[in-house]
């Protein structure tokens, strides 16, 4: 029964896991491997899971601090060939746009904690929301996200 109800959970919510693999990831095989880290983390810390805040936000906090934690490891130097889509069709399968590309470009260009910021934001949690989930002030998210959005704004018109 504890499988199956956090299966359930995994499902419900896999749409913000895979947000955080494509801000954190470059290509499909970086992100999936990220999608399976994240999901054995929550899976380890779901005993311990007691509800002092919204499922969503303990799902962020791990799914972020994972994303962060893995990338810091020191990785071997691979290099992968982009393989492009045959057509427009494929190219749609992928469910992102060119402006969703150039915004995710430009996201990737901010450091991991800008990133952090950024995705809660862009997820319409509230400040009070992205306060809880990364630990630090309400004003300061105010703040912090203003400058984020000016550089994004920079970094776009490049």
């Amino acid at each position: 029964m504890y499988e199956q109800e956090f299966v359930t959970l995994i499902k419900e919510y896999q749409r913000i896991i895979h947000k955080v693999c494509h801000l954190y990831r470059d290509n499909k095989e970086d992100r999936e491997d990220l999608f399976q880290e994240i999901t054995f983390q929550l899976w380890k810390a779901y005993a311990s899971f007691k509800g002092q805040s919204k499922i969503s936000t303990w799902i962020y906090r791990i799914s972020l601090n994972t994303a962060i934690a893995t990338y810091r490891k020191k990785r071997p130097d691979i290099q992968y060939v982009s393989v492009l889509p045959d057509n427009q069709a494929e190219q749609q399968n992928e469910g992102t746009s060119i402006q969703q590309e150039l915004l995710f470009a430009a996201l990737k260009q901010l450091d991991d904690s800008e990133k952090a910021l950024i995705t809660l934001y862009l997820e319409d949690l509230s400040y009070q929301q992205i306060a809880e989930i990364v630990g630090i002030s309400e004003n300061n998210i105010g703040v912090k996200l203003s400058r984020i959005r000016n550089k994004i704004q920079k970094l776009l018109i490049k």
